[in-house]
């Protein structure tokens, strides 16, 4: 699926229980993953990986972001 989210947009700490591959398609957006608090910036190009129940949080850069995501089922993930 594609998203957008307009500037400085926030994410709160939140996960899911599907994998999620991302990746944006214009814009930034910079993600903190996991109990340790990575920061990761993210531009037109990059691409994520969030296993299932990864704690995650975002906020979307001054321009704004476009992204393409897709979620894989928690059974195929553990089995990759």
């Amino acid at each position: 699926m594609r998203w957008s989210n307009g500037p400085d947009a926030v994410y709160g700490w939140h996960d899911h229980p599907y994998g999620k591959v991302l990746v944006v398609a214009s814009g930034t957006i910079t993600f903190t993953v996991g109990e340790e608090h990575r920061g990761i910036a993210m531009k037109s190009g990059d691409r994520l990986e969030l296993p299932p129940r990864t704690p995650h949080s975002a906020v979307v850069g001054s321009s704004g972001v476009v992204c393409l995501e897709a979620h894989v089922p928690a059974q195929r993930w553990a089995a990759e």
